[in-house]
């Protein structure tokens, strides 16, 4: 754990090259000591550390978070979220050009319930922070909808449409996730000390970032991340053009996570951006949290109304729904076929494609090789 915690303190955000000996088979307490000792063999790491490699206490930090009721987590433990950020970042990495700060945590400071267990079945409500009456109606009436069918809200801990998103959730006896941009013993913003408290009861708070680590913006852009990959889809419920929320949503469509978005009164600047990305078809229409769940709902749903009566026994493309059976259908066997044109043969917007195509590839019904989508082996 001393490893782990030492690593969180003296690596600032997403690394690859920490990732990347991570995955030859590198332990954390190899890594720690290599980076410790200037290790060459430790590669990127020496540079990214050169500042904070010897002005660290893991024991302290351990010792702050346990002083708040916290605790660190790390790949194998049993509150780590594997299948949410395997999913999500395995996408992004399988992208071609994609972004390099498209990388896992390594470490998550937690206070509250399991990231795991919360996160099975979560979705993200983000939005402006100078929210209207407008903005919170729909975000409280989505979270309370949402939390009502035991699906986790996601969001910042910000002013605006994360606290209503937050409180609704709570309010309506459901859980929330806070994902903080900042040291989990720092309570950002101040007024929200009490709220912070209680998402810590009824489900969690969780960061990158050790104890004391004050925010800054560019925190809060790698916390955007964070936000999009514990959750199968983003809802921005009201933002400008410039709104902090649409990076979010940036986000969850690189992660291969559902893009929503609530429009709003087009006579007000505050829901532009919600509109763009409707235009754009960057994101789905949605105005009720059945439109959610009905978009990031897992695969295997049937739609009873809609699939025909075979000849022949049950196999697993009868229990596709509407949308996944046309995603499926645009898959041709023995021919590969880009996202896109995936999306253009359904008929679907390309996140929303996306998102199915994920779903497809976990029941095991399609596959993914290179940048191009392929009919995998049926059971």
């Amino acid at each position: 754990m001393l490893a782990w915690a030492y690593l969180s303190r003296v690596i600032e955000g997403p690394s690859r090259a920490l990732q990347s000996l991570l995955d030859a088979g590198w332990t954390a307490r190899d890594i720690a000591a290599g980076v410790r000792t200037r290790d060459p063999a430790v590669g990127g790491l020496i540079k990214e550390t050169a500042a904070r490699h010897r002005q660290c206490h893991p024991e302290a930090d351990l010792e702050a978070a346990a002083a708040v009721g916290a605790r660190l987590i790390h790949p194998g433990h049993p509150d780590w979220p594997a299948a949410e950020l395997d999913s999500a970042f395995g996408f992004a990495a399988r992208q071609a050009g994609g972004r390099a700060d498209a990388v896992a945590p390594h470490a998550l400071w937690v206070r509250g319930g399991s990231p795991a267990g919360l996160c099975a079945q979560a979705v993200a409500l983000v939005g402006t922070r100078a929210i209207s009456r407008y903005g919170a109606e729909v975000t409280g009436s989505l979270a309370r909808g949402m939390a009502g069918h035991r699906w986790t809200v996601v969001s910042g801990g910000a002013l605006g449409v994360d606290a209503v998103a937050h409180n609704a959730a709570l309010d309506a006896g459901g859980s929330t996730v806070v994902v903080a941009a900042c040291g989990i013993d720092v309570d950002y913003p101040r007024r929200h000390a009490r709220l912070f408290d209680r998402v810590a009861e009824n489900g969690a708070v969780v960061t990158e970032y050790p104890p004391g680590a004050t925010p800054h913006r560019h925190r809060f852009l790698t916390r955007n991340r964070l936000v999009a990959a514990l959750s199968l889809g983003t809802v921005v419920t009201e933002a400008a053009w410039r709104s902090g929320a649409l990076n979010t949503l940036s986000w969850a469509e690189h992660l291969g996570r559902v893009c929503m978005a609530v429009p709003g009164p087009v006579t007000t600047a505050g829901s532009v951006g919600c509109h763009e990305r409707i235009r754009t078809r960057a994101a789905e229409l949605v105005t009720s949290a059945d439109d959610v769940r009905a978009l990031v709902g897992p695969a295997g749903t049937p739609d009873s109304a809609g699939q025909y009566e075979l000849d022949f026994g049950p196999d697993p493309v009868q229990r596709l729904d509407r949308n996944q059976l046309r995603v499926f259908d645009a898959l041709e066997p023995g021919t590969g076929r880009r996202a896109g044109e995936i999306a253009a043969t359904a008929g679907l917007p390309l996140p929303l494609t996306v998102h199915l195509l994920v779903d497809l590839m976990r029941a095991g019904l399609v596959r993914l090789e290179g940048e191009l989508w392929h009919r995998g082996q049926l059971p």
